[in-house]
């Protein structure tokens, strides 16, 4: 008796250790272990910490992660209600760009994710900036910053303006790693209301057609056209890939008539659309 009176203690301090230990590793659980940090924006209260798979911004688009760390406690928020406006500042004007809205993470606690379009890149003279405004525990709090957008090496992103006078901004999302086969593809498209707002385009068609413009602009087999997705809200297709290199995306706009709204078909006498995006790999 007198062994179990000194051993059960000890058993129940060992188990009590254990258990505090493993809600230690719960509370310490990284939720960007597997993103690489873009920049901070802070205010007074907070920092706002800025995530993407690369650790950059480019131009065209930005799937970004985003937590927000209290300064005094240095626990990150796990109950704020956030909005973003991303605006470039031009010599002689400011506008935004397409983006979504910014939501918890389905299964996390502490970050929020969203996509932001650029469809210009930053120069000497002109420079993109991002806002936060967000709300904890019913207080209202502001965070701006400015932001690096370089310009891409290939086209990923393109404005144009339709025969029916509006301006629609286009980027290509998917793939991301393209390879030699079928690739899913997908693109975003939407239009520009005003310099504020760029809402979704839904049910137009965009046709495809890839082309190797030094390789003859040869084609390749069971390419799909891109149709919207009313769960995404993005636009699906397939991409047929039979060699690497420089690939060229020529593209045909179609609103909900069928009516081509830019771009053209490639023929023996046209050897691209007007419209198109491009991808290397």
């Amino acid at each position: 008796m007198k062994f179990l009176k000194y051993i059960l203690p000890a058993i129940f301090t060992l188990v009590f250790v254990s258990c505090s230990d493993d809600d230690n590793d719960i509370d310490t659980i990284d939720e960007v272990q597997d993103l690489l940090k873009v920049q901070e924006i802070s205010n007074e209260k907070h920092t706002i910490e800025i995530y993407t798979e690369t650790g950059k911004l480019v131009q065209g688009y930005n799937n970004l992660t985003i937590r927000i760390k209290d300064k005094s406690t240095q626990a990150f928020i796990e109950n704020a209600t956030i909005t973003w406006k991303p605006m470039m500042h031009m010599t002689e004007m400011a506008h935004s760009c397409p983006k979504s809205d910014l939501v918890k993470v389905s299964g996390m606690q502490t970050v929020y994710n969203g996509f932001i379009i650029f469809q210009m890149a930053e120069n000497q003279m002109e420079k993109w900036d991002l806002t936060f405004n967000y709300t904890i525990n019913g207080i209202a709090y502001e965070a701006v910053d400015f932001i690096g957008v370089p310009a891409s090496t290939k086209k990923t992103v393109t404005s144009v303006t339709g025969i029916d006078g509006v301006k629609y901004v286009l980027a290509l999302i998917e793939p991301k790693n393209p390879a030699v086969k079928i690739n899913d593809i997908t693109i975003g498209l939407f239009k520009m209301e005003n310099m504020m707002s760029f809402p979704v385009v839904e049910n137009f068609k965009i046709n495809l057609d890839p082309r190797m413009p030094s390789m003859g602009n040869h084609s390749s087999p069971n390419n799909q056209d891109l149709v919207y997705n009313a769960v995404t809200k993005l636009y699906d297709g397939k991409l047929s890939l039979t060699m690497t290199g420089y690939w060229k995306l020529n593209l045909m706009l179609r609103n909900q008539s069928n009516e081509i709204l830019k771009g053209e078909a490639v023929t023996e006498t046209n050897e691209a659309s007007t419209l198109f995006l491009e991808l290397e790999f």
